[in-house]
């Protein structure tokens, strides 16, 4: 499985949902959830869709384990900030802990992507092959 599919696939859920989320807002005309709406398209849209460019421009990393558990650590926290994030703005103080713990999930996350940023010329070059002259 590629890290850029992959990221484009969650992207595109997470999309939708948000639009969901904006069109339930605009129906009921309570926009209470418009931060947790905010950090669902950012976080999960447009986030997301970046690193699977990233991801598809730097194809030593596209089947890289560590690609692969920055994008799935980011979905998994991107869900539960958003939940919380929604849960702490509808008055359930006891979501904040949840809150937390997910931000320091997006947080490592991106760490995690930096590193890989910081190390893919380093890994395109163990990737490729020396040349040779020929023959």
């Amino acid at each position: 499985m590629k890290a850029s599919s992959t990221s484009f696939k969650a992207a595109c859920l997470f999309a939708l949902c948000g639009l969901g989320m904006g069109i339930g807002m605009a129906a009921s005309q309570d926009h209470s959830l418009m931060p947790a709406h905010a950090h669902l398209n950012l976080l999960g849209w447009v986030s997301l869709f970046l690193f699977g460019i990233y991801y598809r421009l730097h194809p030593a990393l596209e089947t890289s384990r560590l690609a692969m558990t920055q994008i799935v650590v980011w979905c998994v926290g991107t869900a539960f900030l958003t939940v919380a994030v929604a849960a702490l703005h509808l008055g359930y103080a006891a979501f904040e802990p949840v809150a937390a713990v997910s931000s320091l999930l997006v947080f490592g996350a991106l760490a995690l992507f930096a590193l890989l940023v910081f190390r893919s010329d380093k890994l395109a070059q163990s990737a490729t092959p020396a040349m040779t002259a020929a023959e």
